[in-house]
């Protein structure tokens, strides 16, 4: 079943001020020409996971080549205004996983951030949707062409990890309130 952006922003409920505050950024987007493809410049919506393991304890995470960071699995909609299909398919995409629990449709965190200049693309805002998943964390994964690493990270050790980068201390608060 597919979700609009629209309705799945209409339920969310943010924890946070900023969440608010991109919330309404994503409206505002929403009414801008392709807004879910990278040729529009000012910015574009991503989907993207954050997987946890059933214990709620550990995160994968994948070293990100381009960008040179710890990121979760994610990429951008290239048409798709189904976010949560997104999400899925860069999550199997980018680890191999087949089979995840969704947790829900809704959404788990907004966060908008800049991406750097890069070849021919100027520097833009990815607008990212998250949604939270489940994987059990013994099955294997496979690593693509876009990441250096691939692994489960303990949920204690993302912060530092990520450089104490907001969007990912929400994430972890967020989890260890479940």
């Amino acid at each position: 079943m597919a979700y609009t952006l629209s309705a799945l922003l209409d339920q969310f409920d943010p924890v946070y001020p900023e969440e608010a505050t991109f919330k309404d950024r994503f409206y505002q987007l929403l009414q801008e020409p392709f807004c879910f493809e990278r040729k529009n410049l000012k910015g574009h919506f991503t989907g993207s996971c954050w997987v946890t393991n059933e214990s709620l304890d550990k995160v994968l995470l994948l070293h990100h080549v381009k960008l040179d960071r710890w990121l979760q699995p994610g990429g951008h909609a290239d048409g798709n205004t189904d976010l949560l299909a997104v999400a899925k398919k860069e999550l199997e995409e980018e680890t191999g996983i087949l089979s995840h629990l969704s947790i829900g449709p809704g959404i788990f965190d907004l966060d908008i951030h800049v991406i750097p200049e890069r070849k021919n693309v100027p520097e833009h805002e990815h607008f990212d949707v998250r949604f939270h998943f489940i994987a059990a964390d013994n099955i294997s994964l496979i690593i693509n062409e876009e990441s250096n690493a691939l692994q489960w990270v303990p949920l204690d050790s993302v912060i530092e990890l990520t450089n104490y980068e907001a969007s990912f201390e929400r994430m972890v608060n967020k989890t260890k309130a479940l």
